[in-house]
C-alpha cells in the first residue's frame, strides 16, 4: 500500500481482488474518470470533503450506502478509507440496443433474461454462467436494488461475463416496452402462471426472474405478456433464483432443440 499525504490508495492488486477503491481522493478520481461504479459506501457522520462526493454520486444515480464506521472498518480491514469507498464494476455494461442487435445478428429467435431486483451477487454470477451455456443473447438488470457486476459476480460466473452482455437500465418496465416494440414476448416467472412445460418458448422471448424473496414486482408482473411457473411438489413453495432461472433457461433450450 502506498500512502500519499493523508490519502490511502489501494494498490492495483488489492483493487483487482476486492473491486473496491478507498479514500476520498481515490473515489473522487474514479468519479471524474467516468468509471463504472456500483455503489458508494459511506461511514455515518462522515463530513467535509465526503459530502460533495455523495452529492456527485446522487446526481449520477449511484447508490449511496450509509453504514456505521465500524462496519466499513470491517469491510476494509487495515485500510485508511477516510469514511468513503467505492465498489467498482468489473466489466463494462452494454446498452439495451446492443443486446437487441446481438440477438438479431445471431439469426435465431431472441432469448433475453430480465432480472428484477436480484440482489445476491452469487445468484447473479450463477445465472450469467448458465445464460452463457444456454445461448442467452443478453441480460437486463435495474440500476437500483440489484446486484451489479462486482468481482464476486465475475468469480461465480467463471468467465461467462466475457461473453454475455449485461445492460443496466433505469426502468425495467420501460425496457420491457422496448422489447415488445421489437417483437419480443415477455414471460414472467411467477407461481400464478401456467406450467412452463405447457408453454411455447420457441419464439422471440424474454424471461423475467424476480428477486430472491419478493419475486417479480407488481408493475413488472403486470407488464409481462405471460406468466409461467415450475411445478413444485415439496413443502417449500419456492426455488433459489439461480436454480429457477437455470431450469427455465434449459426448458427453453430443450424446446428449441426439438422444434
Amino acid at each position: 500500500m502506498k500512502v500519499k499525504g493523508a490519502v490511502t490508495f489501494l494498490p492495483e492488486r488489492a483493487e483487482r481482488d476486492t473491486g473496491i477503491i478507498a479514500g476520498r481522493n481515490a473515489v473522487s478520481e474514479a468519479l471524474k474518470s467516468g468509471r463504472e461504479i456500483e455503489n458508494i459506501m459511506v461511514a455515518k457522520g462522515a463530513g467535509g470533503s465526503v459530502l460533495p462526493l455523495i452529492s456527485q454520486c446522487k446526481k449520477r444515480g449511484i447508490p449511496v450506502k450509509e453504514m456505521p464506521r465500524q462496519t466499513l472498518d470491517q469491510k476494509l480491514p487495515g485500510i485508511n478509507h477516510q469514511g468513503i469507498a467505492a465498489v467498482v464494476s468489473c466489466a463494462q455494461y452494454a446498452e439495451l440496443e446492443d443486446i437487441l442487435k446481438a440477438a438479431k445478428d445471431k439469426g435465431t429467435n431472441a432469448f433475453i433474461l430480465i432480472l428484477d431486483e436480484l440482489e445476491d451477487p452469487h445468484n447473479l454470477g450463477a445465472i450469467i454462467r448458465t445464460a452463457e451455456a444456454s445461448s442467452v443473447d443478453g441480460i437486463i438488470i435495474p440500476k437500483r436494488r440489484s446486484a451489479g457486476l462486482t468481482q464476486t459476480v465475475a468469480k461465480v460466473a467463471s468467465g461467462a461475463l466475457e461473453y454475455v452482455p449485461v445492460a443496466r437500465v433505469s426502468n425495467i418496465c420501460a425496457a420491457i416496452d422496448t422489447l415488445k416494440e421489437n417483437g419480443i414476448w415477455v414471460y414472467g416467472a411467477d407461481m400464478d402462471g401456467d406450467t412452463v412445460y405447457n408453454t411455447d418458448l420457441t419464439g422471440n422471448i424474454a424471461l423475467v426472474i424476480g428477486s430472491e424473496g419478493r419475486g417479480i414486482s407488481r408493475l413488472v408482473k403486470e407488464n409481462c405478456d405471460f406468466l409461467v411457473k415450475l411445478p413444485m411438489f415439496g413443502q417449500i413453495n419456492s426455488l433459489n433464483a439461480s436454480v429457477a432461472a437455470g431450469a427455465l433457461m434449459y426448458e427453453t433450450v430443450r424446446q428449441r432443440l426439438q422444434k
